[in-house]
């Protein structure tokens, strides 16, 4: 399910998929692109706006998961980033673009994919590592 999530930091609204845990309470199953507290993962409770977005109140339970995010270069092909992305999957993570052009990738604590060391074989920029 899809819920619209109100950022009153920001003053921004987004849209983000998520699994219903109680009343106005839910688990990110995506990244959200704004608030970087909403990653794969993260339980969080919210209040209904009168818009219908909902506004995140409290984080019930952080994301287990390392989140890392970084840009993707022009200089590899989609079906190179794929092949980075079908292992954090058997890894048992989560990769997402948004944009085309903006990757966070989710691996769970005990993943062995050396993110960082694969990043610096392929001459990338190393990504940023959301707490």
């Amino acid at each position: 399910m899809e819920i619209r999530i109100y950022n009153a930091q920001e003053q921004t609204t987004t849209t983000l998929a998520v699994e219903p845990v109680a009343d106005r309470v839910y688990r990110a199953v995506e990244n959200d692109i704004v608030d970087d507290r909403l990653t794969y993962g993260t339980t969080f409770g919210t209040v209904l706006q009168e818009s219908g977005a909902h506004e995140v109140v409290s984080i019930i339970e952080p994301s287990a998961y390392t989140t890392w995010r970084f840009v993707l270069s022009p200089r590899y092909k989609e079906s190179e980033y794929r092949l980075l992305g079908d292992e954090i999957m058997r890894q048992g993570g989560f990769w997402q673009v948004d944009f085309n052009c903006f990757a966070t990738i989710n691996l769970p604590p005990h993943s062995t994919l050396p993110l960082v060391e694969l990043f610096e074989l392929f001459d990338l920029e190393p990504p940023e590592m959301v707490e």
